[in-house]
């Protein structure tokens, strides 16, 4: 049961303003980071609700590994914002490519489901 005195939505949509601002910030601090590093184009590839790969373009560079983990954290973070809940059930999968040089974030995204068609006939 609800309780009727809380506002679930303007919890909702302050929980998605706070989300939003840490996105900004988080994606601020990386990019600068990655772009003095030299990389061009950064790959994050998710199952299930876990990044299992981080790729960066440019053959010379190997992310540190706490860079790594802040960029798998950011992909996470931005995949969960845009399709919320995408790890539960039969989960999600998808890919995030960043475009360092513009600063575009491309994600790509699907869900899984399981369909069920049943029926029940007794007494015919």
């Amino acid at each position: 049961m609800t309780n009727p005195q809380i506002d679930y939505a303007a919890m909702a949509a302050q929980w998605r303003a706070e989300r939003e601002t840490t996105l900004k910030a988080s994606r601020v601090e990386l990019l600068a980071q990655l772009r003095a590093l030299g990389i061009s184009e950064v790959t994050a590839y998710g199952d299930s609700g876990n990044v299992e790969d981080v790729t960066v373009r440019t053959a010379e560079v190997n992310l540190p590994e706490p860079l790594v983990t802040e960029v798998g954290d950011f992909a996470w973070s931005l995949a969960y914002h845009h399709h919320p809940g995408f790890e539960n059930n039969e989960g999600g999968y998808g890919t995030l490519t960043w475009d360092i040089a513009t600063d575009s974030i491309t994600l790509d995204h699907a869900d899984r489901y399981v369909e069920c068609s049943h029926s029940y006939d007794e007494g015919l």
